[in-house]
């Protein structure tokens, strides 16, 4: 009721229910009672038995037709299967013998067929022969005969309808137990055969409708009813479309004028009239599109927007991949000094975890003696014309002094505002340590050639004056002297080839050789004259051969089982072990001894020259060991033995293995 235009439309629905529902009925008793009489009259003709007579009559030429097919089927049946017909060498006799058959009784055609279904004999009636015969099927042979002797199919053809009869060989058999199958063909005329079509049809058609007596008052009735409902219908809608031609645009207004409300602006009244309410529903409509197009446009602006994001973000996860896999370390700071990018290098090269240092100052994070030197860097770069600066820095990260060269570049948008700074570390602790090597092995070889020369006449003029003078200088400092500068003569020139050996260390010529006899020959030098040191070597099984300089390998190794044998002062433990990894395709020795140990500050130098342990030593053992190492491709470390002493890993390619 408080729809609007509701009232209206009640009383114009009414209006013409009332107008349309008494002529309705008076129409429809008339229509009733027209109907009731009119199918009493149909049903009133005795057709029925005439055309049921017919029908037996039709039915009796077909049934006659199939006895005396039954009759003969037995009579060749029983002739076939006596007189052997059915041999192979029989079968000219057998043809001839339907022929005669088929004349003498008047058949159309009559059929032989084998059990597989193949037709071997066949006869058909003079002026027949052009007519087209089909084989009959393998299912029509293969039916059971055990309810019927025969089986009668029907087929139509030009002529008329055939009458094929199938029977058994013997007669009256099962059909696992025949041995051939005979099929009679009799001709019904087509005019005969459309006669009975036609009576049994329209036999079949007359006790159809008398079955559907009731059902068709009943659908007569049911369509006069629907008829004056209908009627009735019609009255209640056109009652509808007056009262829609009023209250609709309304209706539509309030209904569309709610969904704009609701944000959807694809509402258009299609109602149309040249009145007041039609400008009203034209104006509606206008103001509709001119909102879809303005929310179309921001649409439009708002896609642009997101597809320029996603080209940027695609952009910045490409300069992600590329900083993830540049070999130099890259930090981006923002102008407010806060931390904002770091690469996988720049965590590996100092040890930063990106969680830790992310969005955070770099104040907060560098120690105390590098936040003046970056801000000074940072001051430099936003108070001065430069963009670009470079400076070596020296830190320690984890007890190991590492040396970088540090290129600071300042960030900039497009209208030269500062935006931050771009930081590139690159690390030069290995190039500074190849640099020191070289510098070293040139002061070796100045030392070499400058001290060598004066150490012969020293020990030939010492060894003099003992021949000389021992027996006229009856002291013991005179002899005690002599030997001392003899002995540290030797120390000298020892030193001297040590310096010789590094400066000239000659290159590999690595050969297929077997790795454990070196380590045991190595070791077999000192079992003897170490008695207190207790040497133990573990060879794991299946050691391939690999490509190594047998003579420096164990020049190596001697080195270090001499350093091993000073840690742990002539006595103690020695445990070297060889193993084969073929997943990473090397081979690994390991000499560990139970000493004092490597302090952490040394193991990052200690395979650099002239870096030393030991109280005597001039720290070219293990550079020269490291050398060797790393012209053979291979790596050497440093690590802690448990439980104490110290351990050195070398390991070898294997993957030149023949």
């Amino acid at each position: 009721r408080k729809v609007m235009g509701a009232k209206l439309r009640t009383r114009l629905v009414v209006a013409f229910i009332a107008l349309t529902l008494l002529p309705t009925i008076v129409l429809f008793f008339f229509s009733i009672n027209f109907i009731t009489t009119s199918i009493e009259f149909w049903f009133d003709v005795p057709v029925e038995q005439a055309l049921e007579n017919s029908l037996l009559v039709g039915r009796s030429v077909y049934k006659h037709a199939e006895e005396n097919n039954q009759f003969f089927m037995e009579k060749i049946s029983y002739q076939i299967k006596t007189k052997k017909f059915l041999d192979s060498n029989n079968r000219s006799s057998l043809s001839h013998y339907i022929q005669v058959v088929q004349r003498a009784f008047n058949f159309h055609a009559v059929e032989i067929y084998n059990l597989n279904s193949e037709r071997i004999s066949f006869a058909t009636a003079q002026g027949l022969e052009d007519e087209p015969l089909s084989v009959v099927s393998a299912d029509n042979l293969q039916k059971d005969f055990e309810s019927k002797k025969i089986i009668s199919v029907f087929e139509n053809i030009n002529n008329g309808e055939l009458i094929r009869t199938i029977g058994t060989v013997p007669f009256g058999v099962k059909h696992k137990d025949a041995e051939a199958f005979v099929v009679l063909n009799i001709l019904i005329p087509s005019d005969l055969s459309e006669n009975m079509a036609s009576i049994s049809r329209g036999f079949e058609e007359y006790q159809q409708i008398k079955l559907l007596k009731g059902p068709i008052q009943v659908t007569y009735y049911i369509n006069l009813s629907i008829v004056a409902l209908l009627v009735v219908f019609c009255a209640i809608w056109f009652g509808f479309y007056l009262a829609k031609t009023i209250t609709i645009p309304i209706m539509e207004l309030a209904e569309g004028t709610r969904r704009v409300a609701e944000g959807d602006l694809t509402v258009s009244i299609g109602a149309v009239a040249d009145d007041e309410i039609g400008s009203l529903v034209d104006s509606f409509n206008k103001m509709t599109r001119d909102l879809r197009s303005s929310r179309e446009q921001l649409e439009l602006s708002a896609r642009i927007l997101s597809e320029q994001n996603v080209e940027i973000e695609e952009r910045r996860r490409y300069m992600e991949i590329v900083l993830r896999n540049v070999s130099a370390g890259v930090i981006t700071l923002r102008a407010n000094g806060f931390v904002t990018t770091i690469n996988k290098s720049a965590e590996k090269m100092l040890n930063l975890n990106s969680e830790d240092i992310l969005n955070k100052s770099y104040k907060k994070l560098l120690p105390g003696q590098y936040v003046n030197l970056a801000m000074e860097v940072m001051e430099k770069l936003t108070s001065s014309l430069e963009d670009h600066v470079e400076l070596p820095l020296k830190i320690t990260i984890d007890g190991r002094p590492r040396s970088f060269m540090i290129h600071v570049n300042e960030l900039k948008d497009d209208s030269g505002n500062h935006m931050g700074i771009v930081m590139v570390f690159d690390d030069l602790t290995d190039l500074e340590k190849a640099q020191r090597m070289i510098a070293w092995r040139g002061v070796a070889r100045r030392i070499a050639h400058e001290v060598k020369n004066p150490l012969t006449p020293i020990t030939l003029s010492a060894q003099r004056l003992k021949r000389k003078y021992s027996e006229k200088i009856n002291e013991p400092i005179f002899e005690e002297c002599t030997l001392m500068i003899i002995d540290h003569v030797d120390i000298i020139r020892n030193l001297v080839n040590e310096f010789s050996a590094f400066a000239r260390f000659p290159t590999a010529n690595p050969k297929p050789c077997e790795l454990p006899p070196i380590i045991e020959e190595s070791v077999a030098l000192y079992k003897e004259s170490y008695q207190n040191i207790n040497f133990k070597v573990i060879i794991s099984d299946k050691i391939p051969r690999i490509n190594l300089d047998r003579q420096q390998i164990k020049q190596a190794m001697i080195n270090l089982v001499d350093n091993a044998i000073v840690a742990i002062k002539n006595q103690g433990n020695i445990i070297i072990t060889l193993t084969h990894d073929p997943i990473l395709k090397m081979v690994r020795i390991e000499v560990a001894d139970d000493g004092a140990g490597v302090s952490d500050e040394d193991k990052t130098r200690l395979f650099e020259p002239y870096i030393s342990t030991k109280k005597a030593g001039m720290g070219l053992g293990l550079t020269i060991v490291s050398t060797i190492i790393a012209d053979h491709n291979g790596m050497i470390r440093i690590q802690d033995n448990q439980p104490r002493g110290a351990k050195i890993v070398i390991e070898l390619p294997a993957n030149l293995v023949e």
